[in-house]
């Protein structure tokens, strides 16, 4: 069968759309997959051999600007036509789209030729490409059980069909996923906010650490991933303060980290979210409230019982200190959080099936 996938511009579009590709290819099928130039190398250096490529013409249309808008949807426009030139050739037996407006293209050319097309929804939000798009996509698959923003124009009419089917992470993720157990000497502490590090995460944590007593601090070792230009500093200011601390600007061994975490402070994008669901770790969730997803996204992730959604607003040093202190002298609490958290991520294999492509 030969499968379009199409992606959009960072990390988190693309690893789930790798991770659906492989599984594809292992299965026989001939996959290409599309994107914009942004994340055209991270595609080469991490496809499944066999896979093909294309390049598609693309940038977001939320800008403010009506003459960039302008532009974007000419982009996507001339990027669509191009690819209907191309499924008049190869006729993709399915498309199937992870979101980002990059993905665009190939759902609009899909739906020229009728082209089943499937899109997948990372956030407990759905964003604006694709709720933009979903008026020509047959399925939505969601990574959370409940997904709001969606149209209820989509769905009344019974033409778009919403399956859950999970979020794919990466295999080291679901190597890590492991029972939680209660810490006989040691707390660990994993901040991390994202490729670029979180100021608020930056200013909070290190003062509320700081301020806790003497022996919570003597038991606690702390692992920071920030920006390059902060390392340095959070570093001296650890170690003036008596905490064992490791600060580092990219966290290679993600995965093992979160496993070996006892807690996680965190930004709540939707792939960070799956990942502490998928190797079963609670958190405290400060989500980055520009757009609607990273709260929804925290949301779906406290009403379980796994953690905290905690606005900016809200996650001051005083806040942060009184619960770190009340969480490591409460175990037995962490050990229920990180119970609640945990999910068996089968995302592949629900999409695979999704799709209804035999085996």
């Amino acid at each position: 069968m030969k499968i379009w996938i199409a992606t959009g511009g960072t990390g988190g579009h693309v690893f789930p759309a790798l991770a659906v590709a492989a599984e594809l290819v292992k299965r026989g099928d001939r996959v290409i997959i599309s994107a914009d130039g942004r994340v055209q190398e991270m595609i080469r250096k991490n496809k499944p051999a066999g896979a093909g490529t294309a390049f598609v013409w693309a940038s977001g249309v939320g800008a403010k600007s009506s003459v960039r808008q302008l532009i974007a949807l000419f982009k996507i426009g001339c990027s669509a036509s191009a690819l209907a030139l191309r499924f008049m050739v190869l006729r993709p037996d399915k498309v199937v789209a992870f979101g980002g407006y990059a993905s665009v293209p190939a759902i609009l050319a899909a739906r020229a030729f009728r082209i089943p097309t499937y899109l997948h929804e990372q956030n407990a939000h759905i964003g604006r490409a694709n709720l933009f798009a979903l008026r020509w996509v047959d399925v939505l698959m969601t990574s959370f059980p409940k997904v709001s923003g969606i149209r209820h124009s989509d769905t009344v009419s019974g033409k778009l069909r919403v399956v859950y089917t999970g979020l794919p992470v990466r295999k080291d993720f679901i190597d890590a996923a492991s029972e939680y157990r209660i810490p006989n000497a040691e707390y660990r502490l994993l901040i991390t906010g994202g490729s670029l590090g979180s100021q608020i995460l930056d200013d909070v944590v290190p003062n509320a650490v700081a301020a806790l007593s003497a022996s919570v601090k003597k038991k606690l070792f702390v692992v920071h991933q920030t920006r390059p230009d902060a390392v340095a500093r959070l570093q001296r200011f650890y170690a003036h303060n008596g905490i064992r601390a490791n600060v580092l600007s990219f966290i290679h061994d993600m995965a093992a980290q979160m496993a070996a975490a006892d807690l996680v402070i965190s930004r709540a994008g939707a792939s960070t979210v799956v990942e502490l669901q998928t190797v079963g770790r609670a958190a405290i969730l400060v989500p980055l409230a520009i757009n609607p997803d990273q709260p929804a996204n925290a949301d779906a992730f406290a009403k379980t019982g796994a953690g905290f959604n905690v606005a900016q607003s809200k996650f001051t040093v005083k806040w942060l200190s009184a619960t770190l202190a009340e969480l490591f002298s409460n175990p037995a609490r962490l050990l229920k959080m990180s119970s609640r958290a945990r999910q068996e991520n089968n995302a592949v294999e629900n999409i695979i099936k999704t799709l209804g492509i035999d085996s």
